[in-house]
């Protein structure tokens, strides 16, 4: 029966469904159980992308490992020397640790760095395919810098959105007064870039319309409970 559904529909209600269910049991359940298994739903996020990714070529697997090797060395780095982010600490929510910074941490970059370039992109070529056949040039020139940034922005928007929710649900907690630096933003901005910039350069398949589906499903669990907690 499954046969009649796409790769993308069946990833995107199994997304929707354990995201419904996270919501609920954080809102109305019990929030700290419900938190403890985010790392077990940031696996599962990681695995529909790859499922849904056409021709899974080394290009997507160095981006995917070169996202998750950076993610895990720029925490390293702010925990531990406050280079990057400003001066925090992980609280036992997202599970297993070496050296105080989670091991799934690394797959929640590649997940939001995925997702908001593959979002970007598509976005674009949607405007690109509109334009004149003398306007292909422009298309290029501009194409691969809107990529970068655009992403990059969308990407620490998302971190300004998910920042006061991840605190509540006892994922990290930011030392001194406990307000959020701005520098953390600039961070974010600064780390997404360069891998967006390695996103670019990649020749690997990067339309996955799953990939913009869970950045949106992912938007609106954390605009929820941004809103309800």
């Amino acid at each position: 029966m499954l046969q009649q559904y796409s790769k993308q529909q069946i990833a995107t209600a199994i997304a929707v469904l354990f995201h419904c269910i996270g919501l609920a049991g954080m809102l109305w359940y019990d929030q700290q159980l419900f938190a403890s298994l985010t790392p077990a739903n940031l696996l599962l996020s990681a695995i529909l992308l790859v499922y849904t990714q056409k021709q899974k070529n080394r290009a997507f697997w160095l981006f995917a490992a070169v996202c998750y090797v950076t993610g895990y060395a720029v925490e390293y780095l702010g925990i531990h020397h406050q280079l990057l982010f400003g001066e925090y600490r992980y609280l036992p929510a997202l599970g297993w640790q070496f050296k105080e910074v989670p091991l799934v941490i690394g797959v929640n970059w590649f997940i939001v760095m995925y997702c908001c370039g593959i979002s970007i992109q598509q976005m674009l070529n949607f405007f690109w395919n509109k334009l004149r056949d003398e306007d292909q040039p422009a298309r290029t020139n501009v194409g691969f810098f809107a990529v970068i940034i655009d992403s990059a922005l969308l990407a620490t928007f998302f971190d300004w959105i998910m920042e006061p929710v991840a605190i509540k649900l006892g994922y990290w907690q930011w030392l001194g007064n406990g307000d959020i630096p701005v520098f953390n933003y600039v961070c974010w901005f600064g780390v997404s870039a360069l891998l967006m910039l390695l996103f670019r350069l990649l020749s690997f398949p990067k339309q996955n319309q799953f990939a913009v589906n869970l950045l949106l499903i992912q938007f609106m669990f954390f605009l929820l409970l941004r809103t309800l907690l």
